[in-house]
């Protein structure tokens, strides 16, 4: 880091925060994003990083420029995994008041896009996989990095390398595969790389997001019965979700408390002197574990077409959904999570188990099989802030939790 970035606190020149502050030097917004780039140069580095260090790495082309990078520090036992994975794209930079590529430290955080969300998990997880190679321990399982694309999008990147794991051995040539033969396996935990201030994530909400359309009939406004007004139509729709979601609350989950529904958008009309003949909502409706998108769906449909049978001519469809995820629940007492939690005792944490409201890439982990952990550093709070840091100390604190993990498990 340049003399200027670093802040008299010795901790804060640690070879992690170098890392980090190299990774948030990197633009890395997601491509679907306003000035967004492919992930390539992210993946360029990570690639390096493992590679002047002696650490097998490969790639797996998910998009052009945009490849998942894999590394492994073989174990004892090459049929046994863990898994560490970080995504490398960001959200965009729009709104930030400070320079999103300029790893700043002040007051002990660091600054940057990506600092909290997730670059500091990434530089952490790096750090504690190389440190096995450094000194020569060879864990128990197999150890897997990967860094993913498209998380801040639609999970392709890790939605890719879970195809892959599942579809057998994992070695590069499979990897670099297209299709593979078929010989499912479950590796024994993986940890995902979000800020969760530390704390152990065994549980996450799903997500399904669609449109529900009104369609009407347009017309002069000074003759609006010569129409059908799809925005009125609409209004009923509304109505009809805002009572149904008040049920939610009936139904709780004691990490997650209760499933959620929010209306984030809503687009109709032309211009005010037109009946309009068309009106969408789009919907965020966020699950519990147990639930699933086609139930959740197939609920929504038979309320809209009790709302269409009491009022005659209304014309309202459902879209198909534009994106969806699974809810994660880990099982409390398996060996990952009783590891991690001994980790964390062990080193004087707070060893609670916690459950989240957001999605990650966890749930595409546990929907194959594998007991899956969210733990990072930073605050959920500070992800795609406008202002957007992580203390440095949880950075260092996340490297040494993950060695420890990589090194007790068994």
């Amino acid at each position: 880091m340049s003399e200027g970035n670093v802040c008299e606190n010795e901790r804060d020149t640690h070879p992690v925060l170098e890392t980090l502050a190299d990774l948030v030097r990197i633009n890395s917004v997601n491509p679907n994003y306003e000035a967004g780039v492919p992930e390539a140069e992210m993946a360029d580095f990570v690639e390096h990083f493992f590679a002047t260090r002696g650490i097998e790495t490969w790639r797996q082309l998910v998009y052009p420029d945009r490849p998942n990078v894999i590394a492994r520090v073989p174990g004892r036992d090459p049929q046994r995994r863990i898994v560490l994975e970080a995504h490398m794209d960001t959200v965009s930079t729009i709104g930030m008041t400070i320079d999103p590529w300029n790893p700043e430290i002040r007051d002990g955080k660091m600054y940057g896009r990506g600092a909290c969300d997730t670059k500091g998990g990434m530089a952490a997880m790096m750090h504690a996989v190389a440190s096995l190679a450094a000194d020569g321990i060879t864990p128990e399982c197999d150890v897997l990095f990967a860094a993913t694309i498209d998380e801040e999008f639609s999970y392709r990147g890790v939605v890719a390398l879970c195809d892959s794991l599942e579809a057998g051995p994992v070695d590069p040539q499979i990897l670099k595969q297209e299709t593979s033969p078929r010989n499912p396996w479950t590796a024994e935990a993986a940890i995902i790389a979000e800020p969760t201030d530390l704390m152990p994530v065994i549980a996450s909400k799903g997500l399904v997001r669609w449109k529900i359309e009104t369609r009407g009939k347009a017309a002069h406004s000074a003759k609006p019965h010569l129409g059908v007004n799809a925005i009125e139509h609409m209004a009923h729709v509304i109505t009809a979700i805002q009572k149904d979601t008040l049920r939610l609350s009936q139904d709780t989950h004691p990490l997650l408390g209760p499933a959620t529904c929010n209306i984030g958008i809503i687009r109709g009309g032309v211009q005010i002197n037109f009946v309009p003949d068309r009106c969408e909502i789009e919907i965020d409706r966020r699950l519990l574990p147990g639930e699933t998108r086609e139930t959740v769906l197939a609920h929504y449909q038979q309320l809209i077409d009790s709302v269409a049978a009491e009022h005659p001519g209304m014309d309202v469809v459902m879209h198909p959904p534009m994106l969806s995820d699974r809810p994660l629940e880990t099982d409390a007492d398996s060996p990952a999570v009783q590891t991690m939690a001994n980790v964390l005792r062990d080193m004087g944490m707070d060893s609670a188990l916690i459950g989240v409201p957001f999605c990650s890439d966890a749930s595409k982990f546990g929907a194959i099989g594998i007991p899956s952990m969210i733990l990072g550093p930073g605050s959920i709070d500070q992800a795609h802030a406008a202002v957007e840091y992580i203390e440095c100390s949880q950075v260092i604190q996340a490297a040494e939790i993950y060695r420890r993990f990589l090194t007790e498990f068994k």
